[in-house]
């Protein structure tokens, strides 16, 4: 039987995919988290990713001898990368990790590559509004303002003129200084690229990428927020659109120093002035985030988490197409307050074509909208026999729901 060591922060959507693949697998499970988990039992070995050489130390003292590390969701990162190195098994560079963690940093490796991006310039920590106008005005406007340390939507938002591009700037530190993050850390402004918007994710070994999914975004947002609403697999682009965009994310992970284990790549296709170009947007060492991968099964059922791990353990990547088209709706919160309710759920269920919904936030708890808040209401899922199907089954049940915020 095979150990594995899972690295789970506290504050993650992705554990019980995880340890339920895990438990499908037949595999020795060690679990490493900063907070407590429902498992059922199972010894936890704590850890910090504020103190990694500590943290690292206790693994090694603690887990035992293990054939793969495995980070459930970006906090763990780095963390893993390290421990695996010390284990000697297959990991990514502690460096590529941090960059791949870094907006700024992505984007000056995509440049050094050559790698096709939006236009962008980084502003400094303690940047004065006389080089923001002038940051937006070379990249131009619309441009979108983004901190560099955030995920999910979460502060970043697009401006139309100069006006708009300092309130975006001091909306942003807000976020930051609302999430505990130093809130004089540099801002990234860019280039709004218009087209369509796609996620790639796959699993890379020893540098060679192997695609899982591919998804569209039927809903891609304009801004001036940028919350994902529906996301559809597999992608309708023409063929060699698809090809040079999975080709780009290809070179933008190596770019990036990463060689092992799963990425979640973001690009707009850009259609101006001639033939369309995949620009990336954003790339994460780690699966598709929230509870977006419920919607893909491969094969007799198997789960992107199931291939996440046997990827880790050095196994062949199986033939990874996703059984028939499948979607997922994230769920945005609509306005800032207390949720009260998430009606017309039952309804919402009994729509032909959803196989599942799932509210992940409690009632009673404040909620605030993207680009401030960090999290989606939550998830429903579709497949049906067409992409067309899929979308449809999400809108439906989309116009079910209702949300209560007090």
């Amino acid at each position: 039987m095979s150990r594995v060591l899972l690295l789970v922060p506290a504050r993650t959507y992705r554990a019980a995919d995880f340890l339920a693949a895990a438990s499908r697998m037949g595999l020795d499970l060690v679990v490493g988290s900063d907070g407590a988990l429902p498992l059922g039992g199972r010894p936890v070995v704590h850890v910090s990713p504020a103190d990694l050489p500590g943290s690292a130390d206790r693994i090694m003292a603690e887990a035992g001898p293990c054939a793969a590390v495995v980070a459930a969701d970006t906090p763990m990162l780095a963390l893993a990368a390290i421990v695996a190195g010390r284990m000697g098994l297959p990991h990514n560079p502690v460096p590529a990790v941090l960059a791949a963690m870094d907006k700024a940093e992505q984007r000056r490796r995509w440049a050094a590559a050559r790698v096709a991006q939006p236009a962008f310039r980084i502003l400094p920590q303690a940047a004065r509004g006389d080089l923001l106008r002038q940051a937006a005005a070379q990249v131009g406007f619309p441009c979108v303002v983004k901190a560099v340390s955030l995920s999910a939507s979460q502060g970043v938002l697009r401006a139309d003129d100069p006006a708009a591009a300092a309130a975006a700037a001091k909306r942003i530190r807000r976020v930051l200084a609302a999430a505990g993050l130093p809130g004089a850390e540099p801002l990234l402004v860019e280039e709004y690229l218009p087209g369509p918007e796609l996620s790639i994710d796959g699993l890379l070994s020893a540098g060679r990428l192997t695609v899982t999914a591919v998804f569209d975004k039927p809903e891609t947002p304009q801004g001036p927020t940028f919350a994902e609403t529906v996301l559809i697999t597999p992608s309708c682009l023409p063929g060699p659109v698809l090809a040079a965009a999975v080709a780009t994310a290809g070179r933008a992970a190596r770019a990036l120093g990463l060689s092992h284990g799963p990425i979640h790549a973001e690009l707009r296709i850009d259609q101006r002035g001639g033939p369309a170009r995949p620009a990336m947007l954003e790339l994460a060492a780690r699966s598709i985030g929230g509870l977006c991968s419920r919607a893909l099964r491969f094969g007799s059922g198997t789960s992107l988490e199931e291939l996440v791990l046997a990827n880790a353990l050095g196994r062949p990547a199986p033939r990874c197409h996703v059984t028939r088209p499948a979607g997922v709706l994230m769920l945005p919160v609509p306005r800032p307050g207390v949720l009260r309710a998430v009606e017309g759920r039952a309804a919402a269920a009994a729509v032909p074509g959803i196989t599942g919904l799932t509210i992940t936030i409690p009632a009673g708890q404040r909620v605030r909208p993207l680009p401030d808040g960090d999290r989606y209401l939550g998830f429903v899922f579709a497949e049906g026999g067409t992409c067309e199907e899929v979308q449809q089954a999400l809108a439906a049940a989309r116009r079910q729901l209702r949300v209560v915020i007090g």
